[in-house]
């Protein structure tokens, strides 16, 4: 099959290209890179769900823990009772079904604006594809489950603004999973996606015919109401102190906790990765207006993704993650500049028009060119005897990039397209398995003396201070913290256990502790050791553990 015919293919199985693709390019990387501490918190609230059975009052390592909602870790514990509570992929496999849910909905939105498959299909990698779309899965996996819940909810209220026929039907199922994101992440996804959706199309497209669907329009707030507040109000009812006091931090957090100027945000489009140029250019409206194929469609995309990126900027608290769900309405706004090098990139004679592209996807040739010798020259130590991964991603990372150089002389955008979306699908993928160690034997192996220490003695295991939530979420089982001020032990009542401490402890200096206490240390427990972590180990990942006994 050549190339053309495989990209026919393609185009006529959009929805099941679009999760095909998404497997292959994120079934090594989850299966693979080790835990995050975002990810360690959750897993430990999914865990005590199923041990304990605090499947509404939430908590971590024993203790409430009120500040997410319980919708993605409810996913997380079903996942890993049906598949296994100790494998990543089972974790993990319901984030990366919410990838392919925004990558399925992001086709199904443009279809309806656009009427072309093609070109919604365009639209549809470019946003599963975009760095943080699949990065986030990892740094913060419940975000993933907000946007794209919501981005569910969007398509059902698109529906039901747009036609005349299923309201009711489009309303409930709107806010069904207006609920769900609601339930994933609070209102963040209501007003970094939802929101500006909302005034983009009424701009754009006008809210026509409102009074004719005013009832399903009402039914639809008010049950995505009822589905968003119940959780909140029972948690409130059941445990008002400690919710007041975790509402009252995450509330002082938005204004006082790491906060950025407004501008913070104005680079937004390199969050897309490989798209970053086509993105930029996206974004000039005076210059794409008279090129794109539907205008009103491109106002709409383009009001879309500005309107999200100056309600995120008005907000004190910012992080680079929290730009994710602009990504969304910028992979339908890059969608129209690719389309249009699709139809007229031959015909170019400017070189300013040309440079941009040959630049962007020149660049994108020569990664896959160079990658394979590069990181062997500095992660040659880490390939983990994975070579025959090693020689396969090389290879086929060398022929991507040596096609995309080819057609990009010959000026076959489409076809350099696609061969990108291949190239950077089968790094992930490769590179995932090339550079990985077995996760199972790095999960074991550094609580192993530890573990066998405590066994043989009968020893209970405490922390001090501060435990990180990957240790205790590696170890198996709670690890009770010990939160020691400058008056007050508050050690157990027993005569010997071990205690885990941070690198930086003062144990020994402490002259309260060592007056009652013999302090013995046993050893270090370093996480650093995972298979990601290939720089300058990150002290918060290395603890002292010492037996503790009575004087």
């Amino acid at each position: 099959m050549g190339m053309p015919s495989l990209i026919k293919t393609l185009e006529r199985k959009p929805i099941l290209t679009i999760c095909i693709f998404t497997a292959i390019m994120l079934l090594p990387l989850i299966s693979t890179i080790e835990v995050s501490i975002m990810e360690a918190r959750n897993f430990i609230t999914a865990r005590e769900m199923v041990t304990d059975g605090n499947w509404l009052l939430t908590t971590m390592n024993g203790e409430p823990r009120y500040e997410k909602p319980p919708l993605p870790t409810w996913l997380t514990a079903f996942s890993g009772l049906a598949f296994g509570s100790k494998k990543l992929l089972a974790l993990r496999a319901p984030a990366l079904l919410l990838v392919m849910v925004i990558g399925v909905f992001v086709y199904l939105i443009s279809n309806k604006i656009l009427k072309n498959r093609q070109h919604s299909l365009i639209n549809a990698l470019i946003a599963i594809t975009s760095f943080y779309t699949f990065g986030i899965i990892i740094e913060a996996p419940w975000d993933i489950f907000a946007h794209g819940f919501m981005l569910v909810a969007i398509y059902y209220l698109f529906l039901l603004l747009k036609t005349n026929s299923g309201s009711w039907k489009n309303g409930i199922i709107a806010s069904l999973f207006i609920g769900a994101s609601f339930m994933s992440k609070g209102p963040v996804s209501l007003y970094a996606l939802l929101l500006p959706f909302l005034i983009a199309y009424g701009f754009t497209y006008k809210f026509s015919r409102l009074k004719a669907k005013a009832t399903p329009l009402l039914v639809t707030i008010l049950l995505a109401l009822i589905l968003s507040a119940w959780w909140y109000l029972y948690v409130r009812i059941k445990d008002l102190n400690v919710f007041l006091e975790i509402a009252q931090g995450e509330t002082s957090n938005w204004s006082n906790y790491n906060v950025k100027p407004f501008y913070y945000y104005w680079s937004f489009f390199f969050q897309s990765g490989l798209w970053s140029i086509p993105a930029f250019i996206s974004l000039l409206y005076p210059y794409l207006k008279k090129r794109v194929v539907n205008l009103k469609a491109y106002q709409f995309s383009l009001l879309w993704t500005l309107l999200a990126v100056i309600l995120l900027s008005i907000v004190p608290e910012k992080k680079s993650r929290y730009l994710m769900p602009v990504l969304i309405p910028l992979a339908i706004n890059t969608g129209f500049y690719i389309e249009y090098l699709f139809r007229k990139f031959k015909e170019f004679s400017k070189i300013k028009e040309r440079l941009p592209v040959l630049f962007n996807f020149g660049l994108i040739a020569a990664i896959g060119i160079l990658l394979p010798v590069v990181s062997y020259i500095f992660l040659k130590d880490h390939l983990s005897g994975n070579w025959a991964y090693y020689i396969a991603t090389s290879i086929i990372l060398l022929l991507s990039g040596i096609f995309i150089t080819v057609q990009l002389k010959k000026r076959e955008i489409k076809k350099v397209f696609f061969l990108t979306v291949f190239l950077f699908g089968v790094m992930l993928s490769g590179l995932s398995l090339t550079f990985s160690k077995s996760l199972t034997s790095y999960n074991d192996t550094p609580f192993t003396p530890l573990k066998m220490f405590a066994a043989e003695r009968g020893l209970d295991l405490y922390g001090y201070n501060y435990v990180p939530p990957e240790t205790i979420w590696h170890f198996g089982y709670k690890i009770p913290i010990i939160n020691k001020d400058s008056s007050q032990i508050g050690f157990p009542n027993k005569q010997a256990f071990i205690l885990l401490a941070p690198l930086d402890n003062k144990l020994r200096e402490d002259q309260l502790i060592s007056a009652q206490y013999n302090i013995e240390e046993l050893g270090t427990l370093d996480l650093n050791l995972g298979p990601t972590n290939l720089g300058k180990p990150n002290v918060r990942k290395i603890s002292k553990y010492y037996l503790i006994t009575a004087k």
